[in-house]
């Protein structure tokens, strides 16, 4: 519990150090969103890490709101350093470009560019630590989000931030800590431990995934939204549910979605073709809700 509460902290505190010295930005800006790369500093016990992000803007010269978007994880870790950062011109972001935000998505430690050693394991099943794992993710996405606050076309406050499988239970250990610079958070899918010895629908100790879930609601302040489809089979509508049950039964707040069934596998429905035109609604009216528009 101690060493819980010890990463907690960091996490806390890493925005802090990411927002005192500022990575450079390595391209020119591009095309219509003036795409364009960035570096974002993490610095943990002295070393310095730079997290690979591209940064899409709207057409407005004005400062404009900032979404985060954290990515998710592949079962195959062979996979990992292909992964490249979200671009400006997929669905996903357009949507919210069309919608005047600023758009980031970074690649964290171990992942794509970024390199590095990969922070996220959760360990050997049966013995996982899902919240530790979570919490990995969530000083990733602390640094890009106090990054994202630095730049001159963005507004420092009202941030939304949107996570997607292991990015969305990042999200959830994110709100666990302090995030004034975040209004909204948003969970797509968001857990560990699915595709177990890459098979669908089987999953490692689903029961401490929810118990970490639980750990997790503890601490958060700001009433997410979770979005999980019914054919989802990294997590099933079953799990998805013993998710929230815990999650909310521990003093976490969230807005419990359940579209219908979506492509081959419902998991992908952030990032799949058309997936806006279902989750896009939700998005909308929970935002709406949220300060900071």
């Amino acid at each position: 519990m101690r060493r819980w509460f010890g990463l907690l902290l960091a996490v806390a505190w890493i925005g802090i150090a990411a927002a005192q010295t500022p990575g450079p930005a390595t391209s020119s800006p591009e095309g219509l969103w003036r795409t364009r790369i960035h570096w974002v500093p993490l610095d943990i016990g002295g070393i310095r890490y730079l997290l690979q992000a591209r940064v899409c803007r709207p057409p407005s010269a004005a400062p404009a709101r900032v979404v985060v978007i954290a990515h998710g994880s592949p079962p195959d870790a062979g996979a990992r350093p292909g992964m490249r950062p979200l671009r400006c011109e997929s669905e996903a972001a357009r949507w919210f470009l069309d919608r005047g935000f600023v758009v980031i998505a970074a690649m964290r430690r171990g992942y794509g560019e970024t390199g590095g050693y990969w922070a996220e394991g959760s360990g050997r099943c049966p013995e996982v630590d899902y919240a530790r794992a979570g919490l990995e993710t969530a000083r990733d996405i602390a640094a890009t989000v106090e990054y994202a606050a630095t730049l001159p076309f963005a507004r420092p406050q009202g941030m939304v931030l949107v996570g997607q499988s292991a990015g969305g239970w990042g999200a959830i250990a994110y709100n666990a800590t302090p995030h004034p610079r975040v209004t909204a958070v948003i969970n797509m899918a968001g857990g560990r431990g699915g595709h177990q010895e890459f098979t669908a629908n089987s999953n490692c100790r689903p029961d401490l995934l929810a118990a970490a879930a639980g750990q997790l609601a503890r601490g958060a302040t700001t009433p997410m939204l979770w979005d999980y489809s019914q054919n989802d089979s990294f997590f099933a509508p079953s799990i998805a549910a013993a998710l929230y049950g815990t999650y909310t039964q521990n003093g976490g707040r969230a807005e419990f979605q359940q579209p219908g069934p979506f492509g081959y596998d419902g998991h992908g429905l952030f990032f799949g073709t058309g997936g806006s035109q279902i989750w896009g609604p939700m998005v909308e009216r929970y935002l709406a809700s949220r300060p900071g528009g």
